[in-house]
């Protein structure tokens, strides 16, 4: 196949091009947005390919790394009603691009109808046809031993038809498979069509698809109340999270904080004069965005403690808002940057009936935005070169996606290690094109999908659904702004629970810590999903010592998200059959594909019901997870070590709330376990 290397991947076709190209996959808006992989994945192409009459099609499957020079090739092979497939690996981070090519080929036709003939002159006058083929090839095959090999081959069937060799030693010399594989090499590709779009791939590292993050604010990372946290206080927390099994940090805003329009605690309009503001509330004097607020440290400061974090195996994510407190030098060097009210003044955000007078947003329409884009793609750049990767977008659907979708690629030419995370909790079609246009992660709705019937739904939408090839879910059972009422009654059960969800239906998730651990969970209101005392506002004091705190139980669910391949992907999620509407029952498989030391399938049954016991019958899908019927198979509970003997398909579960409301457990089949220690000795 390598003279298909040479076929530009252009769809420049005349009339006597035959060949139909269609239903090419995977492809996000027909190849208008790249699909998302990360390092080291496959990536299966299929496409329909067909031509007119009874001639045989051949196609190839074309990628290359973007800018390369040329394009590698393989063979896509039949799967039936004129359906292709093949596949590459993508081995460098980086975009890719990838295209399909199609013709109607005259040697494989001719093969195909030589093999079904049986009339003697016809099939000698067939093979003069299929010598003069081989002949065509041979001179396509103008570099190594292939040349010279067909022109010997096309030289022998034209002597066997000289000297009235039999229709048997005919037919077996034209009809020669090693030959023809050679031949099959250097195909006629003078009326070959290429798929008109070329389709791209965004290929990221294995942060981008698995990950779980802690967010906490680093003004409450002190023990002594009467003192401001700072970059040193987080560094004494790097191995409470660590044990937690966190492999993400993320801080909300790090830089001064507006004193104009200055929010006091729980979000009132008359601050004392101690009270810290919301770190959303962007610049001061001291600067504006590529600024420390300086009661936490210095850059230098900073810049210790990613490298710290890396130490114990953990990133440190930042969040961007790109907003402005009304006394951000911006404010006056750059005016026109901002929205203006009828009266001049400029427009502070708000979402009524929210109003958020601290908070100037940036104007996308502003006739000055040239500018305006490469200042914010330049506070992006600054701080990856301080040494962060992971960037936490804050309301990026409030920013224009023509935007979102220069900057990530401007910066990842430089950075192409860079995450992404979308906080858009917003319209679906909205979140969808920000992750079409470059995000790596996003927002989801989980935090308000509390039924069995809802999560269902969900999750097999995003693990499914369309939007699987670009859209990576990040679940969050609470963030700073979003205290669910699950949690605000539900008590210890309902945390654990709503964790474990989302520590195993998705590959990635997060926690506003440490008040989810240490289950803080009133409201500031009735009705309400605000926190009571919220950090946004001022500083706290964590006891992270406290005998009820959930740390070590989250720490076991990270501990079996790193054990088991199956939880690491959004991939072979399937959920499964029990008899009772309070409890939800799902299993995770690593795709097809995966090596055997990997391969493994993990088993989830959660009680949604906080308050009382819930029992029912778990129906397992033997055939889709490789389970004989007539074995028995092991449940390894990886929360409690507890080892289930399990028969058939039907098995019965009974959780109780109040001392764990789930089982996370691995399934262990005979074959898993035969050289392994025997629990039911």
């Amino acid at each position: 196949m390598s003279a298909i290397a040479s076929v530009t991947p252009v769809g420049l076709t005349d009339g006597r091009t035959r060949v139909v190209i269609e239903s090419v996959t995977p492809a996000v808006d027909g190849g208008r947005f790249p699909i998302k992989r990360v390092l080291g994945d496959v990536v299966v192409v299929e496409a329909d390919c067909f031509a007119d009459g009874h001639d045989v099609v051949a196609c190839a499957l074309l990628w290359r790394q973007a800018g390369a020079s040329h394009w590698r090739n393989t063979a896509m092979q039949a799967l039936g009603n004129d359906r292709w497939r093949a596949a590459f690996v993508v081995d460098a981070i980086g975009a890719w691009q990838y295209s399909v090519c199609a013709w109607v080929d005259p040697f494989l036709s001719w093969r195909h109808d030589f093999a079904r003939r049986v009339d003697a002159d016809d099939l000698r006058i067939a093979a003069r046809s299929g010598a003069q083929l081989i002949e065509q090839a041979a001179s396509r095959a103008s570099k190594g031993d292939d040349g010279p090999l067909l022109q010997a081959w096309a030289a022998e069937l034209a002597q066997a038809l000289e000297r009235g060799a039999a229709i048997d030693e005919l037919r077996l010399l034209a009809l020669d498979e090693s030959r023809s594989a050679v031949a099959q090499r250097h195909p006629d590709l003078r009326h070959a069509l290429t798929s008109p779009q070329t389709y791209g791939v965004t290929v990221e590292r294995e942060r981008a698809r698995f990950s779980a993050w802690y967010e906490f604010f680093p003004r409450s990372a002190s023990a002594d109340a009467a003192r401001h946290g700072t970059f040193a206080d987080c560094e004494a927390w790097l191995p409470y999270v660590q044990r937690m099994g966190f492999d993400v940090i993320y801080f909300p805003p790090i830089h001064p904080i507006g004193r104009s329009r200055r929010k006091g605690r729980n979000n009132t309009l008359d601050p004392s004069a101690d009270d810290v503001g919301s770190p959303w509330a962007i610049g001061a004097a001291e600067g504006g965005h590529e600024a420390i607020l300086g009661a936490l440290g210095t850059l230098a400061d900073f810049r210790r403690l990613v490298g710290r974090a890396a130490d114990h195996g953990i990133e440190v994510a930042l969040d961007i808002a790109f907003q402005c407190a009304p006394d951000h030098p911006w404010v006056s060097e750059h005016p026109e940057w901002f929205k203006k009210r009828a009266d001049g003044s400029i427009q502070y955000a708000e979402n009524p009936p929210k109003k958020y007078q601290d908070i100037y947003p940036f104007d996308f329409e502003s006739a000055q935005w040239r500018e305006m884009w490469l200042a914010l793609a330049g506070v992006m750049s600054f701080w990856a070169e301080q040494g962060v990767r992971i960037f936490r977008v804050d309301n990026p659907h409030t920013k224009a996606f023509p935007f979102w979708e220069w900057a990530i690629a401007h910066l990842r030419s430089t950075y192409p290690d860079l995450v992404f995370l979308s906080e858009a909790f917003t319209r679906p079609r909205v979140m969808h094109r920000l992750a079409k246009i470059g995000f790596s992660q996003s927002y989801t709705y989980y935090t308000w999908r509390n039924t069995k019937e809802e999560l269902t739904e969900y999750f097999t939408e995003l693990s499914q659904g369309p939007g699987r090839e670009y859209f990576r879910p990040n679940v969050w059972p609470n963030t700073p702004d979003i205290l669910p009422a699950a949690l605000q009654f539900g008590g210890r059960p309902a945390a654990m629970a709503r964790v474990t969800l989302a520590a195993t239906l998705a590959a990635n998730y997060g926690l506003y810590g440490p008040v989810y651990e240490l289950l803080e969970s009133q409201a500031l209101r009735s009705g309400g999903e605000e926190y009571l005392d919220s950090e946004k506002y001022e500083r706290r004091v964590w006891d992270r010592t406290r005998p009820d705190s959930l740390a070590d139980f989250i720490g076991v669910l990270n501990r079996a998200r790193r054990d088991n391949k199956a939880l690491q992907s959004d991939a072979g999620l399937h959920f499964l059959k029990v008899d009772n509407e309070q409890l939800i029952a799902y299993a995770k498989s690593t795709p097809a594909g995966a090596t055997p030391e990997s391969a493994n399938t993990v088993v989830c049954v959660v009680n949604l019901d906080p308050h009382h016991v819930q029992s029912g019958w778990v129906e397992m899908d033997l055939a889709a997870l490789g389970i004989d019927a007539h074995q028995a198979y092991q449940m390894h509970d990886l929360i409690t070590g507890a080892h289930f003997l399990w028969h058939g398909a039907r098995n019965f579960v009974s959780l109780d709330p109040h001392s764990c409301p789930a089982h996370v457990m691995q399934l262990r089949t005979r074959l898993q376990r035969e050289n392994d220690f025997d629990y039911f000795l």
